[in-house]
């Protein structure tokens, strides 16, 4: 995909007012949830769990436009880029906050509320047993620590935190 198109999708889908507040409320939970955050910059420069959260936001607005080949794509650039595999059609809330985001993984029906922090090696994963909702709900405000594995159509609620 030439790097212009890119930028073109990546410009149409920022015009977007929510998705302008997301990713604001996406900066601001770096900043107040990771200690090692000192500048706004820094996610933009640094922050792979940052990054792939914004390139999920563009393939998710693909998604919603009927171009799923192409948000597919751009999926796939970032799993093999990034190491984190979010799918297009997952809902992520505002105010997400994916530290160090290696092995991350996201599965298509998955449900996350606003402020939801997932550290590394999280896996919301399907049943595999049937269509329909088959990954986990997230609430508002949970922490999900490094290398919990939460699979099938459960609910966490809001403010849990959940260890692996």
């Amino acid at each position: 995909m030439p790097n212009t198109l890119l930028l073109q999708l990546i410009k149409e889908v920022m015009e977007d007012g929510e998705v302008k507040h997301a990713v604001r409320m996406d900066l601001l939970a770096i900043m107040e949830r990771d200690p090692a955050c000192t500048r706004f910059i820094d996610p933009f420069l640094y922050y792979k769990g940052f990054h792939a959260l914004q390139g999920y936001r563009v393939a998710h607005a693909l998604w919603n436009q009927n171009r799923r080949p192409l948000a597919y794509f751009l999926q796939a650039q970032i799993s093999k880029e990034l190491q984190v595999d979010i799918h297009p059609n997952a809902k992520i809330g505002a105010g997400t906050f994916i530290d160090h985001a290696t092995g991350v993984v996201i599965g298509e029906t998955a449900v996350l509320g606003d402020n939801v922090s997932l550290l590394h090696q999280v896996t919301l994963g399907g049943s595999g047993l049937r269509d329909g909702d088959r990954h986990p709900k997230i609430g508002d405000g949970v922490l999900i620590g490094a290398g919990a594995t939460l699979v099938g159509d459960i609910d966490v609620g809001e403010g849990a935190q959940v260890g692996a």
